[in-house]
C-alpha cells in the first residue's frame, strides 16, 4: 500500500472541492476501497473520507410514490428498512445475499456497485494482460480461465462481468443514480451505469473523476419482485449467475416485467425482449418459457462457460414463479 493523504469532510461541497484533484479518492465504507489498495488496484495520493457527511443515509418516499435512498445508507439499514421489504423485496434479497452482516454494516448503496471486476487476471499478483490494469494488453480470460465469465456483451478486449448484487436489481427496478461534480450532477440510469468493453474496456463505470453519488431513485414500488443468486457454496461467494425479477400482474397475467441478470456481463443484463414477450402470458405456461428464451438468442458462451446459458434462463424462471407469489 502507497503513501496518502487523509481529509475528512462534512458537506457534499467539500467533498467535491477536496476530491476534484487528480489521485483523489472517496472513502465511505472502505469495504472496497481498501481492498483496491491493498492489492495494488488503485493508487491513490489523497482519501477523502465522506462517511460524515450529514443528510446522505436516509431514505425517503416522495408523493409521487418514488423512493429516494441517501448513497451513504448502510446496506443492512436498507435491507431492512420496512419500507424496502414490502415495496422493493428484490433489493432487500439482493442486499442481504451481498455480503456478512459485518460487511453490510460498513458497505454502503453508493459504494457496493463501484465494485471492481474479479476475474482472476485483473486481481493476478503478477502482471498478466489485462485491458482493466494496463489499457492495451489484452485479455488473458479470453482464451483462458473464463468459467465464471461473461455470456452477454463481451469483446476481444474484454469478458469479465460485474460482480455488485444490489447493482442487479437497481437496474430491475430502473433504478437512477443521483450524482454531485464540480460541473454539475447528473442522474445515470442503474442499467447503463456499468460500461460494457465495446465502448470502452479499460472503464468500469460512467463516474468522472470527483464525481460522487449522492442517492439512489427508485420512481415505483414492485412489491412483486425477487431475486435469485446462484453461487458454489452459500457462505457469500460472488454469483456465478443471479436474477432480479420485478413483476405486475392482472390475476395470473403478466401485466409488465423487469428482468436483470448478474455475473453474465460486465453490467447487469436487462432481458429487454423477454419482458416484452411476457406482457400477457399466463404464469406457468408455455408462452413464459419461449419469452425467457427469446433473452438468451444473444447469448455468446467463452470456451469454458456454456453452463452459464442453462443456469440463467433457469434461474429467470424460477425468479419469475417466485417473484409472483410474492
Amino acid at each position: 500500500m502507497e503513501p496518502f493523504e487523509y481529509e475528512r469532510v462534512s458537506s457534499t461541497g467539500e467533498a467535491l472541492a477536496r476530491g476534484s484533484s487528480s489521485g483523489s479518492a472517496f472513502l465511505a465504507g472502505g469495504t472496497e476501497l481498501l481492498n483496491w489498495m491493498r492489492i495494488g488496484i488503485e493508487k491513490p495520493t489523497k482519501i477523502v473520507d465522506i462517511g460524515r457527511i450529514d443528510g446522505l443515509s436516509e431514505i425517503h418516499q416522495a408523493p409521487s410514490g418514488a423512493v429516494t435512498i441517501g448513497a451513504l445508507s448502510k446496506l443492512n439499514d436498507i435491507a431492512q428498512h420496512p419500507q424496502i421489504m414490502r415495496d422493493y423485496p428484490v433489493l432487500s434479497q439482493a442486499i442481504l445475499k451481498a455480503a456478512s452482516a459485518q460487511i453490510r454494516n460498513l458497505a454502503t448503496i453508493g459504494g457496493n456497485p463501484l465494485q471492481r471486476v474479479r476475474c482472476p487476471y485483473f486481481r493476478a499478483d503478477e502482471p498478466t494482460p489485462c485491458n482493466k490494469r494496463v489499457a492495451g494488453s489484452g485479455c488473458a480470460a479470453l482464451h483462458g480461465l473464463n468459467e465464471k465469465h461473461a455470456i452477454f456483451g463481451w469483446t476481444e478486449d474484454c469478458v469479465a462481468v460485474q460482480p455488485s448484487d444490489p447493482a442487479v436489481s437497481l437496474a430491475a427496478l430502473d433504478a437512477v443514480f443521483i450524482t454531485e461534480r464540480p460541473g454539475g450532477g447528473r442522474r445515470i440510469p442503474a442499467r447503463d451505469f456499468h460500461v460494457l468493453p465495446g465502448e470502452n474496456p479499460a472503464a468500469h463505470n460512467r463516474l468522472g473523476g470527483g464525481e460522487l453519488i449522492t442517492a439512489v431513485e427508485i420512481p415505483k414500488a414492485w412489491p412483486k419482485s425477487a431475486y435469485l443468486k446462484i453461487r458454489e457454496r452459500e457462505s457469500y461467494e460472488y454469483a456465478t449467475v443471479s436474477a432480479a425479477v420485478a413483476l405486475e400482474l392482472d390475476g395470473d397475467v403478466i401485466a409488465n416485467a423487469r428482468i436483470a441478470l448478474g455475473s453474465v456481463a460486465m453490467r447487469p443484463w436487462r432481458l429487454d425482449e423477454t419482458e416484452r414477450r411476457l406482457v400477457g402470458q399466463r404464469l406457468g405456461s408455455a408462452g413464459v418459457n419461449a419469452a425467457v428464451d427469446a433473452g438468451f438468442v444473444d447469448a455468446r458462451p467463452l470456451s469454458r462457460n456454456g453452463y452459464k446459458i442453462v443456469i440463467a434462463r433457469n434461474a429467470v424462471l424460477r425468479t419469475i414463479d417466485t417473484a409472483a407469489r410474492a
